[in-house]
């Protein structure tokens, strides 16, 4: 998932990332090697602590502890990660969560959201729901689309060029 997460990218670089839901900072330190500076957050102490742990090295990352999407950050960015976690909000503040992404791209930029496709325990929405909610509050171009059995992974950006153009 992560793989392929990384290859959907539309760009080898980024000045400016932004990975809310960390988790364990996983995909967090392969999303290091392709961006300029990154901010990940989570809600939880234990990830954070994780992720600091595991991005110590990176000097050009930042960890902070935010509960979302109240405590969304006010920077912009060219990529925006929203992986895995959507799909444990309300719907509401999924609909928050993509406006506050929206308003926080820069021109030009990219938000990818990944999400599992299978059904989850404790959560109201399927993958495929939440991803469909994201592209609709989004109103962006779908730049690049990976479907499988078991997850799903949607690229959108204000550059609607296609990816072999860039």
């Amino acid at each position: 998932k992560r793989a392929l997460t990384l290859a959907c990218l539309p760009e080898r670089r980024f000045r400016s990332g932004f990975e809310p839901a960390c988790a364990n900072g996983e995909l967090s330190a392969l999303l290091a090697a392709r961006c300029d500076r990154l901010l990940v957050c989570d809600g939880a102490a234990g990830a954070v602590a994780s992720s600091k742990a595991r991005l110590a090295d990176h000097h050009h990352v930042e960890v902070r502890r935010a509960r979302l999407p109240q405590q969304w950050p006010a920077e912009r960015f060219d990529l925006i990660v929203l992986g895995e976690f959507a799909y444990y909000l309300a719907a509401d503040d999924i609909d928050a969560l993509a406006a506050r992404a929206r308003t926080s791209l820069v021109d030009g930029g990219s938000i990818i959201a990944c999400h599992w496709r299978r059904p989850i325990d404790g959560c109201a929405l399927s993958g495929d729901a939440v991803q469909a909610r994201i592209g609709a509050v989004l109103a962006l171009p779908v730049i690049s689309q990976c479907v499988e059995a078991d997850l799903r992974i949607d690229v959108w950006s204000s550059d609607a060029r296609s990816v072999a153009q860039r």
